[in-house]
């Protein structure tokens, strides 16, 4: 009786700010919210500090800078995001490579001109994109790239590390109740003060304003990739988004739209979404199957909606959806 009088006097506290070039929100429900929201604010911020590639003081922009000439002594983060960034990439079967940001940077001038690279500037990118060639000196802590021109891209990545990381802050002020989105990227912690599970909505990948359904998650990380989320309309008509197949050097076209991940760890989600989209609804089905307690929601360019059979009972669909299960 004690515990839940106290839980009803706490009330939950919100945080609406911007970092890593999106939109952030928190919801904090304990004794110190306040305080755990001040330090969650400067956690991210600091982490962008080590890991954007586009702030030019950052650790992974000096690395970057120092392509094919020397090795940089880098902050724990970032060898160990780093680490992970590479060790997904090895074992993605070519579906992500954290090296490939010769290519986004690419595709990034094509966004602003409307239009298709040509062949030879995107087979040029595509040959520095390999992250083999990314060194890592576990002694010194230092990690380079052999060749003039790579550079590193963490998007696929680091905003699920800092996910996570936002995570542990909020449990080092003693909280259980609280959720975290970065962008797109959510955590949970615990579940709501009221006892119930948090309800994440699902975007509906070609209506705006819609869902396709909610998912309740208690502890867990939800991370979306979708060809919704930043892309052009060529001048031709043709849609480019921003998630390239690093084996073709173009916008994947697996026939997803949309991939959600539900896992215990937002960085694996974040990775996962990735590969996943890219990858296709039987591959993508078949590289989820090597992730214990991870789950999918995989919309399709038919928009037809599918889900891993273990979903089924915390995901509500909205109406007039209809749900395939993928056993």
């Amino acid at each position: 009786m004690l515990a839940d009088t106290l839980r009803e006097k706490q009330t939950s506290h919100r945080r609406t700010h911007e970092a890593m070039g999106t939109v952030m929100v928190h919801e904090v429900c304990g004794p110190y919210a306040e305080e755990s929201l001040d330090a969650v604010q400067i956690e991210i911020e600091r982490l962008e500090g080590l890991f954007s590639r586009f702030l030019p003081d950052s650790e992974i922009s000096q690395i970057n800078r120092m392509a094919g000439t020397d090795e940089v002594e880098i902050s724990f983060e970032t060898f160990e995001v780093l680490s992970r960034a590479v060790g997904f990439s090895r074992n993605s079967r070519g579906l992500l490579d954290v090296s490939i940001g010769p290519l986004v940077d690419l595709w990034k001038i094509s966004r602003n001109t409307l239009s298709v690279p040509d062949q030879d500037a995107m087979e040029m990118a595509r040959q520095l994109v390999n992250f083999e060639d990314i060194s890592m000196d576990h002694v010194r802590q230092a990690a380079g790239l052999r060749k003039a021109g790579q550079s590193i891209d963490l998007g696929g990545i680091g905003k699920g590390y800092t996910a996570d990381k936002v995570i542990e802050v909020l449990r080092t002020f003693g909280n259980t109740s609280a959720f975290s989105n970065l962008g797109g990227n959510v955590v949970t912690l615990g579940k709501k003060t009221n006892g119930e599970s948090w309800k994440v909505g699902i975007q509906h990948p070609r209506a705006t304003g819609r869902l396709i359904g909610v998912v309740s998650v208690c502890d867990q990380s939800v991370v979306t990739s979708g060809d919704y989320q930043r892309y052009i309309i060529s001048r031709d008509g043709r849609r480019f988004h921003h998630l390239i197949d690093p084996r073709t050097g173009r916008p994947a076209a697996s026939g997803l739209i949309s991939v959600t991940i539900i896992a215990d760890e937002s960085l694996t989600a974040d990775a996962l979404s990735t590969m996943v989209f890219i990858a296709g609804l039987d591959k993508g089905t078949e590289i989820l199957k090597d992730f214990p307690n991870t789950h999918a929601i995989l919309v399709d360019e038919n928009l037809r909606i599918f889900i891993t059979h273990d979903l089924q009972d915390c995901f509500q669909s909205d109406r007039d959806v209809h749900v395939n299960i993928i056993k």
